[in-house]
């Protein structure tokens, strides 16, 4: 493997630098990390509007930012120089490496086991997809570096991070002219892609290569990418939308954005990965920020909540909806959905669709963002078909979100039963929001989840309703403070959440105010998606025996992040170093189970697409694992026993069975798991043409039937949906699980009706 020599220009200049950058380093100012009790909750009324702004950020920083290098850093023509760390970087690498080694809540050993996970997350990093390196290079950085990195991070010398970078740089622009030669083969002369294009070759594509071996030789990358390029012109010719050289065309665009990608990486770009590379072998929540990727952060704050509504990530060379944000253009059109892959951008009603496979996600949001009112089109491949779903175009308007929209809201469904036709409530909560804005009721108070719902039960009370469903799905978390004191609405008092810190002290969060808002049947409606301030609200109910808990197994993030920005605390005059999210602390519930990584298993669990142990927490690298530890004294409620749970789930299991509804959900997600599980592509262009074909027309008549079965009615004449969002498959889907869990909760009022009052007994200590 060829690396720079110890005694090359560019490991001399960065021997200098890093010198320069020891002078300027002094000791390491760490007063300001807080206390968890006492910190700050999102938009509490404190005057800390910064603490607000980086609450938000860290919610960004999951989806959008790591490891994604600055977009707008610009290499300029013919600067080939390998890139060289700069004093800073030193600094930064020191800084970091101090903070997580005092401050991390899992105490990690820096030493040669740590020094080869780094590595392997480097290259991980860099190559995701296994696309570029050769196994002979993997073998060589290991041989060389596999024991050295702790040694270069306890020194601060991260200079072996850009020796591999440059490494890479030059086997990506091999790699990349060699796939633009067989695109163009056809056209030359010398045709060096002979059959590249020949569909009647029965021949299968692996496209996710991220746990596959390294390629052993030149020769066996040169076919994986050949059957790639073949692959990608397939995919655009069964769109039908464009003629072969029009798809050359787009190949070629696509392949030479990867290759500039990778040309316009930054020192400071090099640095985060790097830096990265440490943080995710101590932990998944654990990140580090560059200078140019915190103010491009802070500048989507101010600009986040005006364009379509929705949550990116980068998913290799994909850029994946990974939620729908309640309020925003694209949750009110109801056509773009979760887990859908967005492959091409068009500006206005007839701009080009610009084809974005291969983008970074920094550019792809720039492209998707634009003035509020204007009209974007995007190109999805809907995600319940797969990485080989036919694409559509969803035109949006893009719009600011008001923030009311994300507000708490209700509505009633009434539920046949024995006693006559039940109302049950149902209270949406995307999030746990803290004083948003001025109620409008004259009093002057903000918004606040809490405030909201006892509302929003007040009213429901007046309606009447005969229980509650709180529905949590996609609720991401959000205050904690909001969510100990949502809790207490449906308690008369008590501890709801425990916390472990860092230095292993404890702290035990409670509700003080004595009284219930609703002391009825509950249950509380949750996903693989509900996560942090989701689940403690959920274990406090299910620990007290509130209310019962329905849907998937949750997320499992049951950590608590701080964001730290890393000019305060080092005393230097070297400025600009970026800022560390760094893992402080863990929950625990009050029974003394962490809602970590097993999340809150459901006491009734509705029918799901996905394995509960390959969602959420339990999906991360080094995700730190579920703990216990001793449960503090509380009153649990009694009015639901064993035996009725059992009679209730007896209730549920006969309408699983009988209801036709539940049959057609269940094909339908069992076609979903059929195409998310897939992992070879037939290259025969008959095969899947058939194939996209077949899934079609399936898809259509599941649709057809479950919208029949659920009666949704169309208007008169026009034989459209009277509500075409309540008609969208993942709509519907939804609807089926939240008239399930009334039904729940339809049963838990006819036992109530049966029944004695609430009482209470102790437990724990």
């Amino acid at each position: 493997m060829r690396f720079a020599l110890a005694g090359s220009p560019a490991s001399y200049r960065a021997s200098l630098n890093l010198v320069a950058a020891r002078r300027a380093m002094n000791s390491v100012d760490i007063s300001f990390l807080p206390q968890v009790e006492n910190t700050p909750s999102p938009m509490t009324n404190n005057g800390h509007n910064n603490v607000y702004r980086i609450r938000i950020l860290l919610i960004l920083t999951l989806t959008i930012c790591f490891p994604i290098p600055s977009t707008l850093a610009i290499v300029q023509p013919g600067n080939d120089a390998p890139l060289a760390p700069e004093p800073r970087h030193a600094r930064i690498t020191e800084l970091v490496v101090q903070l997580v080694g005092r401050y991390h809540y899992r105490k990690t050993a820096l030493d040669d086991a740590l020094s080869a996970s780094v590595l392997e997350h480097y290259f991980r990093n860099l190559d995701p997809n296994r696309s570029f390196f050769l196994d002979k290079d993997i073998k060589a950085a290991m041989s060389r570096y596999g024991h050295r990195l702790d040694d270069a991070l306890r020194d601060a010398d991260i200079t072996p991070a850009f020796e591999i970078f440059q490494r890479y740089k030059e086997r990506a622009a091999v790699r990349i002219h060699t796939a633009l030669s067989l695109v163009e083969g056809e056209r030359s002369k010398r045709n060096p892609a002979k059959g590249i294009f020949d569909f009647t070759v029965d021949e299968d594509y692996i496209p996710d290569r991220a746990e596959l071996p390294w390629a052993k030789h030149v020769s066996e990358l040169d076919e994986i990418w050949r059957k790639r390029i073949k692959n990608d012109f397939l995919v655009l010719r069964l769109e039908g939308e464009k003629d072969d050289s029009a798809i050359r065309e787009t190949l070629r665009k696509r392949y030479l954005t990867t290759l500039r990608h990778v040309e316009q990486f930054t020192a400071d770009d090099v640095c985060q990965l790097f830096i990265n590379a440490y943080a995710e072998s101590i932990g998944p929540h654990t990140s580090y920020l560059s200078p140019r990727n915190s103010e491009n952060l802070f500048i989507h704050l101010s600009l986040s909540l005006e364009g379509i509504g929705a949550v990116l990530q980068s998913d290799d060379e994909y850029t994946v909806i990974r939620k729908i944000i309640a309020g925003g253009p694209a949750d009110k059109d109801g056509k773009l959905q979760a887990d859908d892959v967005i492959i091409g951008v068009g500006q206005g009603s007839r701009g080009e669709i610009v084809d974005v496979i291969g983008w970074r996600l920094q550019d792809v949001v720039n492209l998707i963002r634009g003035p509020k009112g204007s009209v974007v089109r995007l190109k999805i491949l809907p995600g319940g078909s797969g990485r080989d779903g036919k694409g559509k175009v969803i035109p949006l308007t893009r719009n600011r979100i008001d923030l009311v929209e994300r507000a708490a809201k209700s509505s009633v469904i009434d539920v046949p039963s024995q006693e006559g036709t039940l109302p049950i409530g149902i209270i949406e909560l995307p999030t746990f929001y803290a004083q948003v804005r001025p109620s409008g009721d004259g009093s002057g108070k903000k918004r606040t989840t809490t405030r909201d719902v006892q509302r929003l039960i007040d009213e429901l009370k007046e309606t009447p309703v005969e229980g509650i469903v709180l529905d949590l799905r996609g609720n991401s978390g959000g205050s904690l403070e909001e969510a100990i004191s949502l809790t207490g609405l449906f308690l008369e008092s008590g501890p709801v959440v425990q916390i472990k810190k860092s230095d292993g002290k404890f702290a035990v969060k409670r509700d003080k105010k004595s009284g219930m808002a609703w002391p009825g049947p509950l249950a509380v409606l949750v996903d693989r998606a509900s996560a942090s301030a989701s689940e403690i609200f959920a274990g406090a109910i299910q620990d007290y025996g509130r209310g019962l808990i329905v849907g998937e197994t949750t997320h499992g993030k049951g950590t608590v992040q701080h964001l730290i920005n890393l000019d305060n605390v080092g005393r230097s005059n070297i400025a600009r170093l970026g800022q560390l999210k760094l893992t402080i602390a863990q929950f625990f519930r009050v029974n003394g189970q962490s809602t970590q990584y097993r999340g809150v298993t459901p006491d009734i669990v509705l029918p799901n697409v996905t394995d509960p142990d390959e969602e959420g927490e339990r999906a991360l690298e080094n995700a730190l694992p579920w703990d216990a530890i001793s449960p503090v004294k509380f009153s649990s409620y009694t009015s639901f026993p064993d035996s009725a749970v059992a009679t209730i789930h007896t209730n549920h299991d006969r309408r699983m069975t009988r209801d036709p509804v539940f049959g057609i959900l269940r094909q339908e997600l069992a076609a979903r798991k059929k195409a998310r599980d897939k992992t070879r592509f037939s290259l025969l262009e008959s095969q899947r043409r058939r194939q996209r074909k077949s899934r079609e027309q399936a898809g259509k008549a599941r649709e057809e039937q479950l919208r029949m079965a659920m009666g949704i009615e169309e208007e008169p004449g026009t034989g459209k949906e009277k509500n075409p969002k309540e008609s969208k498959p993942n709509t519907l889907v939804s609807e089926v699980l939240l008239r399930e869990t009334a039904n729940i909760v339809a049963d838990m009022v006819s036992f109530r009706h049966r029944s004695t009052a609430l009482v209470t007994d102790d437990r724990g200590l």
